[in-house]
């Protein structure tokens, strides 16, 4: 399904030419003359509620969908508002919304909500008898802001965002068996197009390049691994950030498998591979300068006569050798070479993203990710760059008593599952660190967010959500901007 066009317009929410008129309700202010008809439909203003009902005389659109507002709503309040009128105005071909954003930014955000809520995933689905359900065509956002050049490229690069939160939904929501690591590797290089250069490692160029933690993980499967690297490399770049992925396509939990039931999402444990190449290719189509190189580590994680046994012990990309305990802790096996090679590159930081523990959505539930990170600052950078995005996230430490366990291995450098059922979000990240040597980086672990089993909730729709695309692509806005 195509995103809608999105444009901008000065004109008076009575005279705008849509099929529905999308108007946000702040208080009586904004009530007017529908106030005996929102109070009729039992229209309260509480937060996410919304009515609609046939416009009648005096306004132009057949219909209106009345989204409740608090009296200052953030940008966030605004992409929810704006995703949520959509929903509700099913079967309209065009809308127009009068949100009554407060700036710029908050055109931005209602430009995003009005693509991500719009977004629903039918590849599948074959026709079905009777009417079928119109498809948004059209949306104009009526804002004083109209005729600014701001607010245009606003715009613009609201579609852009969204294009890459889509993408990464598409790819996450892909049946398991038609998105395996060869197939998810074609699709990445179709995506990139001529915006990023893509290099595509098969399971030969893995071994000559001791990327032994890709290789044993995917060694059950027979489809084999790949590493897709991308690079983005404007000539002005004030700063190279590098993005590791895990793209494990399918997940039994090898030898150590998975009982049926928490197999059935496990297509979803690729969200983190999605997420970093999603953002890298929206960074080098917004021109931001800033460098950078993102790493897609893809592997099917497979029971087989040749899998990766537990007390086997694999070499990795940077030299040292790991005791794997449970073939169903991956993930971190594949990020380890990931970040290996990032590190080599030298880059001023590097951020993973991984569906990684069940752990952190016991600490933090399902709807915010984790962030950890061996620097403060760009721990905070990511924190505030995800609350600037509209997507929940929140910081854990790194213990130093989960160091003492990562090395408690009798036989290897590194024990690669923790010993104890206890704090299993922060030793997998004191985990990851053992192969990032200097470097700032930071780790978000996205288990909770990345898949929706529940309703649609305003722009977050059924399965894949793109969880974290949006962050990076202001972590990385922010890193390109002068201090």
């Amino acid at each position: 399904m195509s995103s809608p066009s999105v444009s901008l317009s000065t004109a008076k929410p009575t005279t705008a030419r849509a099929d529905a008129l999308i108007l946000g309700i702040r208080g009586d202010q904004d009530k007017g003359d529908l106030a005996p008809t929102l109070e009729l439909l039992g229209f309260t203003g509480e937060k996410g509620q919304s009515v609609v009902f046939p416009a009648g005389e005096g306004i132009t659109a057949s219909v209106v969908v009345a989204v409740a507002l608090p009296e200052e709503p953030t940008a966030e309040d605004l992409r929810r508002a704006a995703a949520r009128g959509v929903r509700a105005a099913k079967n309209a071909t065009s809308v127009a919304l009068a949100l009554h954003p407060a700036g710029v930014d908050e055109v931005e955000a209602i430009a995003e909500g009005v693509a991500l809520g719009g977004y629903a995933f039918e590849t599948y689905k074959s026709a079905k008898k009777g009417a079928k359900k119109k498809d948004l065509k059209s949306a104009v956002i009526l804002t004083p802001f109209a005729r600014q050049s701001t607010a245009t490229k606003a715009v613009e690069r609201a579609a852009t965002v969204a294009a890459a939160v889509n993408a990464a939904r598409d790819w996450v929501n892909t049946p398991p068996g038609d998105l395996r690591p060869g197939d998810f590797a074609e699709a990445i290089t179709a995506h990139a197009g001529t915006d990023v250069k893509v290099s595509v490692w098969d399971e030969r160029r893995l071994a000559k390049e001791k990327c032994g933690g890709i290789l044993g993980v995917g060694q059950g499967s027979d489809s084999p691994p790949r590493l897709v690297t991308l690079s983005y490399e404007p000539a002005n770049s004030v700063a190279h950030l590098a993005l590791v992925g895990k793209g494990i396509t399918f997940d039994s939990g090898g030898l150590s498998i998975k009982p049926g039931a928490s197999m059935q999402t496990m297509k979803l444990d690729m969200a983190g591979a999605a997420a970093v190449v999603a953002a890298t290719v929206a960074i080098a189509r917004l021109g931001l300068p800033i460098k950078v190189t993102a790493y897609a580590c893809l592997a099917e994680n497979m029971p087989s006569g040749g899998a990766t046994r537990p007390g086997d012990v694999l070499h990795m990309r940077n030299g040292a050798t790991v005791e794997v305990h449970n073939t169903d802790a991956e993930g971190r096996l594949v990020l380890a070479d990931g970040l290996a090679l990032a590190a080599e590159t030298k880059p001023d930081h590097i951020v993973d993203v991984a569906t990684l523990t069940g752990a952190c959505v016991v600490a933090l539930g399902e709807l915010t990710s984790g962030i950890m990170s061996n620097d403060d600052e760009l721990g905070e950078t990511v924190l505030a760059s995800s609350r600037s995005a509209g997507e929940s996230m929140w910081r854990l430490p790194i213990t130093e008593e989960m160091k003492g366990k990562v090395t408690s291995s009798s036989i290897a450098d590194l024990r690669q599952h923790n010993p104890k059922p206890y704090g299993g979000a922060l030793y997998a990240a004191a985990f990851l660190r053992e192969f990032v040597g200097e470097t700032s980086w930071a780790h978000i672990d996205i288990a909770g967010p990345s898949f929706n089993e529940g309703g649609v909730s305003d722009y977050t729709p059924v399965g894949g959500t793109g969880a974290g695309v949006r962050t990076l692509v202001k972590l990385a806005t922010e890193l390109a901007t002068p201090r």
